[in-house]
C-alpha cells in the first residue's frame, strides 16, 4: 500500500482561515458587547463651588515667589512657602491686601493689608528679594511678622516693590488729606463756637443796660 504524500498548506490559506477566525470572534465579541443597555454610574458626582474669598476683590499682582519668614527665638530665616503672591484691591473698599498661597496645598502662608506704614527694603546681598513687617493674619491671629520674599528675576522683584510701595504712599497722602480736613473743619467749629459765645455775651449786655435803663426811669418817675 502506497504511503500518501504529505498535503501542504500553502501561507496564503492559513491566513485566510486566521482572518476568518478573527473576524468571527470579532462579531461575537461586538454582538456581546452591544447590548443597547444604558449603565447609570454608581457614584454620580456635582459640580461644588468653591469660594476663596477672592470673589470682590481685583489682581493687581500674581507672581511665582518663594516666602521666608524671620523665626526670632531661633534667630534666622525659615522658609514659609513656594507659591503664588498677589496684591488684591477690594472692590468697594479699595483696601488693597498681600495674599501669598502655596502651590501644591493652597494653603495661605500670608494674608496681610498694604497700608501707609509698608515699607519695603532690599534683602541685603540679593537683588531678587526684599524685606518688610507686617501685622499679618495667616495662621487665624493676627501677628507681628518679617517677611523676606525671593523671585525669579530681578525685574519681578522690583515690580513688586514698586507697587506695593505706590500704594502705601497713596494712603498716606488720603491719611494726610484727612488729617488736614479734619484740622480745618476742628478750626472752623472753634470759630463759630467763640462767635457764638461772643454774640450770647453782647446779647446778655444788652439786656443788662436795657434792665438798668428800665430802673433808672421807675425811679425818675415820681408815685402817686
Amino acid at each position: 500500500m502506497a504511503d500518501k504524500e504529505p498535503v501542504a498548506v500553502r501561507p496564503e490559506a492559513a491566513e485566510e482561515e486566521d482572518d476568518a477566525s478573527a473576524a468571527t470572534a470579532a462579531a461575537a465579541a461586538g454582538e456581546e458587547e452591544d447590548t443597547g443597555a444604558q449603565v447609570a454610574p454608581i457614584v454620580r458626582l456635582e459640580e461644588v463651588a468653591v469660594t476663596t474669598g477672592e470673589e470682590d476683590e481685583d489682581v493687581l499682582l500674581d507672581m511665582k515667589a518663594k516666602l521666608y519668614r524671620f523665626d526670632k527665638d531661633g534667630n534666622q530665616w525659615k522658609e514659609r512657602g513656594t507659591g503664588t503672591v498677589k496684591l488684591l484691591k477690594h472692590k468697594e473698599t479699595g483696601k488693597v491686601r498681600l495674599v501669598m498661597r502655596q502651590a501644591k496645598t493652597l494653603k495661605i502662608c500670608a494674608n496681610h493689608l498694604v497700608v501707609s506704614t509698608t515699607k519695603m527694603q532690599e534683602h541685603a546681598g540679593s537683588d531678587k528679594s526684599c524685606v518688610w513687617h507686617a501685622a499679618d493674619f495667616a495662621d487665624g491671629e493676627l501677628k507681628e511678622e518679617m517677611f523676606a520674599i525671593r523671585f525669579g528675576s530681578i525685574e519681578n522683584c522690583k515690580k513688586f516693590k514698586d507697587l506695593v510701595e505706590e500704594i502705601a504712599e497713596s494712603l498716606a497722602k488720603d491719611e494726610s488729606k484727612v488729617n488736614e480736613d479734619g484740622s480745618s473743619t476742628a478750626g472752623l467749629l472753634e470759630k463759630l463756637t467763640v462767635s457764638e459765645n461772643k454774640s450770647e455775651e453782647g446779647v446778655k449786655g444788652e439786656s443788662t443796660e436795657s434792665g438798668k435803663e428800665a430802673e433808672t426811669k421807675s425811679e425818675a418817675t415820681p408815685s402817686e
